[in-house]
């Protein structure tokens, strides 16, 4: 099916006003280094009923005093009032597994030959508790492309383009694929990649392009 590069309005205009900005924030996803991995896994952990913000600030204090390279219980980071993180004392537990266990997963993140998907499934086999739209948000972040990060925003953007006919009560694995495939047949129709239109979407949302 030939491309079009056709989306309708709004999101048309708001794409022709964000793409460099989009493409620019993509291009600094793939310049991450490696030793900033964990941290950009750990941010996908702490995000969940958090806010971004607040996430991002609770890392870069974790980074800050090296919590990677030191290890130490990081609860009362995660429940400061400044930026506090619900769920702390769990998420807390699950940096310091997924610290023990990193070293095993870093090869797959690194491996040229490993396809986005296998990645993905490389990070759920060794993260537990980590869901399809947390690995892939992880991974996004890590510069891996082509995965669909799949939220209430998302979806209800591809509800209003016709992507798919209403947001599903519950996200099964079996669903989350399904869905993923859809939206990739419309990006490769339109001619916009997947990765462009997350950030478009998230962008008319909250009015900024974050990761």
């Amino acid at each position: 099916m030939p491309k079009t590069n056709n989306l309708p309005e709004p999101w048309q205009t708001a794409y022709a006003e964000r793409r460099s900005a989009i493409r620019q924030r993509l291009n600094d996803f793939s310049e991450i280094r490696e030793s900033h991995y964990f941290y950009e896994l750990a941010f996908c952990i702490l995000t969940p009923q958090s806010s971004a913000a607040n996430a991002e600030q609770t890392i870069a204090e974790l980074e800050r005093d090296r919590f990677f390279e030191v290890g130490f219980d990081p609860t009362t980071y995660l429940r400061d009032p400044k930026h506090y993180i619900r769920f702390h004392n769990t998420k807390a537990k699950r940096l310091l597994t997924i610290r023990e266990n990193f070293s095993d997963l870093l090869p797959n993140l690194t491996n040229p030959l490993l396809s986005a998907g296998e990645k993905r499934r490389a990070v759920l086999a060794h993260v537990n508790g980590l869901g399809l739209k947390e690995a892939s948000h992880f991974l996004r972040n890590i510069g891996v492309r082509s995965l669909a990060i799949l939220d209430r925003h998302i979806l209800k953007h591809l509800v209003r383009l016709k992507v798919m006919p209403g947001i599903p009560k519950s996200l099964t694995t079996k669903r989350y694929l399904e869905i993923e495939k859809k939206w990739k047949r419309f990006a490769e129709r339109i001619g916009i990649p997947l990765d462009e239109l997350d950030l478009l979407f998230w962008s008319m949302e909250t009015g900024e392009i974050r990761k």
